[in-house]
């Protein structure tokens, strides 16, 4: 069983009351795959979809992987 928290014992720095309930919650079941870049390697990617372009391009040159 959980243990129900207090009022005094929640910090006042920490406001839940405009929290909405499962907001990530379809988004974190994408699938979505997270990779974080080396820094010299991110000053040649300004977002996310040009790491997809050049991933893409990697894939193609050397084939789809054998499952």
């Amino acid at each position: 069983m959980k243990k129900a928290l207090k009022s005094e014992e929640m910090l006042p720095e920490y406001d839940f009351s405009h929290g909405v309930r499962g907001k990530y919650a379809k988004r974190y079941h994408q699938k979505v795959n997270v990779a974080v870049l080396a820094p010299d390697v991110a000053e040649y990617f300004p977002n996310s979809e040009s790491v997809n372009q050049a991933l893409r391009s990697v894939v193609a040159v050397r084939g789809r992987k054998n499952r």
